[in-house]
C-alpha cells in the first residue's frame, strides 16, 4: 500500500478543515486561535528542551497534553457539533486543570521573594523561554476572547488559558530561581533596572 504524503494541497487557496469537516479560510478567528494555542505548545516544547528541572518539566508535559485537547476543542465549531454534522468524541480537559495550575502556582510561590515591583522578562535561558511561552499564552487567550465575542467557545477554555499564563509566569521565576540568576527589577522612571 503506498504512503500516505504528508501535503494535501487542499489549503494552498487559504482555507483550512475543521475537526466537522466544514472549511474556513485559514485568516479566521476560531483558525487563529487554535493556531496560536498550537504556537504555545512549541513554545513549551522549546523550554523542555533547556531541560528546566524535573518538577517543571513534568508540569509543562502534562499542559502540553492539556493544550492539545485546547486546540482539538477550538477547531470544533459548537454550534454544527451540537448538530451533529459529524460525529466525533472529542477529548475533555480534565476538571480539575485550572484547580492543578492554581496548585502549582502557590506551590512554587511558597519558594520565591514575594515581589514589590515588575521584573523584566529575561534569566537563564528557561526563565527566558518560559517569559516568552507566557507572552505567547496571552496572545492565545486574547485570540479566544477575539473568538467567543463572535461564535460560542467553552468558557474553561479562557480561564484555564489565564491561569496557564500566571503559572508560566511564576515557573519563570522558578527556573531563574533554581539557575541562581538575579531578577531584574524595573519601576517607573528608571531607563534600566536593577538586580533583586
Amino acid at each position: 500500500m503506498p504512503r500516505a504524503r504528508l501535503y494535501t494541497r487542499t489549503g494552498d487557496a487559504g482555507e483550512t478543515g475543521l475537526v466537522d469537516g466544514s472549511r474556513v479560510r485559514k485568516s479566521s478567528p476560531r483558525v487563529d486561535a487554535y493556531g496560536s494555542v498550537d504556537e504555545l505548545n512549541a513554545a513549551i516544547g522549546v523550554v523542555l528542551s533547556e531541560e528546566p528541572g524535573e518538577e517543571l518539566a513534568a508540569t509543562l508535559r502534562r499542559v502540553q497534553g492539556e493544550l492539545f485537547v485546547v486546540g482539538a476543542r477550538l477547531a470544533a465549531p459548537a454550534a454544527r457539533e451540537a448538530a451533529g454534522a459529524r460525529a466525533m468524541r472529542l477529548p475533555e480537559l480534565p476538571a480539575d486543570a485550572v484547580a492543578r495550575l492554581e496548585r502549582e502556582i502557590d506551590r512554587l510561590e511558597e519558594g520565591l521573594e514575594p515581589l514589590d515591583r515588575f521584573i523584566l522578562p529575561g534569566g537563564g535561558r528557561a526563565g527566558a523561554l518560559l517569559h516568552l511561552a507566557r507572552t505567547v499564552c496571552r496572545r492565545a487567550e486574547r485570540a479566544v476572547v477575539r473568538l467567543a465575542e463572535a461564535e460560542p467557545v467553552e468558557p474553561e477554555i479562557g480561564r484555564y488559558l489565564n491561569r496557564l499564563s500566571d503559572y508560566l509566569f511564576v515557573a519563570a521565576r522558578a527556573a531563574n530561581r533554581r539557575e541562581g540568576r538575579a531578577e531584574i527589577g524595573w519601576s517607573a522612571g528608571e531607563a534600566g533596572g536593577r538586580s533583586s
